[in-house]
């Protein structure tokens, strides 16, 4: 029996300012190659998009539950357009539910979903987490940054790089920081629960699929590892 492995991949490297189709293609090939013994859950974000659909219906101060929805439409159609990116390979239906997941991971290689409904302080992140639960499954979440910093480095220089970190350590970072819709952090504050609650190791890598590669190898990877 294959192994799953779920996949939170990023608005930010779905859809960037400028698309970068080598990373897609890279990616793409990347999982292509382990599908012999692997089957992969990718979870989109909503990046920039669900952030500028944000911004629009906080202008207009609507509640927070209508900006998470606006949020959830766009990571929903970042993964519509990675369904058509991946082709055969992958679902034909945009998955409602875990069970529906679970099904089409009986006849593809490849599940792509966004967020699967509205619960409230929750990204696709959340979503991804409750999956590698649902599917004991790792997880790796892919960003726009290499990992886990002390702070944003693409805003502060001095920010240190963690390659390690306990889940309870983690969940306390994340937790934190107060949840807002559009929030960009490396994994929301709903995901640090679950994984701590239910010991999911967790990788969290940057752009470089290589690192993918090499996390499924069991070789030395680029990112940060929350474990025990």
């Amino acid at each position: 029996m294959k192994k799953v492995v779920v996949i939170s991949l990023g608005g930010s490297l779905i859809v960037p300012n400028k698309v970068d189709y080598r990373f897609l293609e890279s990616f793409k090939h990347t999982l292509r190659k382990h599908y012999a013994k692997y089957q992969f859950v990718i979870v989109c974000g909503g990046g920039s998009i669900a952030r500028k659909y944000i911004s629009i219906l906080k202008a207009d101060r609507q509640p927070e539950k209508q900006l998470s929805l606006a949020g959830i439409l766009a990571t929903r159609t970042n993964a519509r357009v990675m369904m058509q990116f991946f082709g055969k390979e992958a679902n034909d239906n945009l998955p409602g539910d875990m069970e529906d997941i679970k099904n089409d991971l009986k006849k593809n290689k490849v599940v792509i979903c966004g967020a699967l409904r509205y619960k409230p302080h929750s990204t696709s992140d959340g979503t991804a987490a409750r999956l590698a639960h649902f599917l004991k499954a790792d997880f790796i979440n892919m960003t726009n940054v290499k990992g886990l910093y002390t702070s944003n480095p693409l805003v502060h220089k001095d920010a240190k790089f963690i390659a390690h970190e306990g889940w309870k350590q983690f969940e306390a970072r994340a937790t934190a920081r107060k949840y807002h819709s559009g929030q960009h952090f490396v994994l929301d504050q709903e995901a640090a629960s679950i994984i701590r609650e239910y010991k999911i190791n967790t990788y969290i890598i940057g752009a470089h699929t290589i690192n993918i590669d090499k996390i499924l190898k069991g070789k030395k990877f680029i990112g940060t590892l929350i474990s025990g």
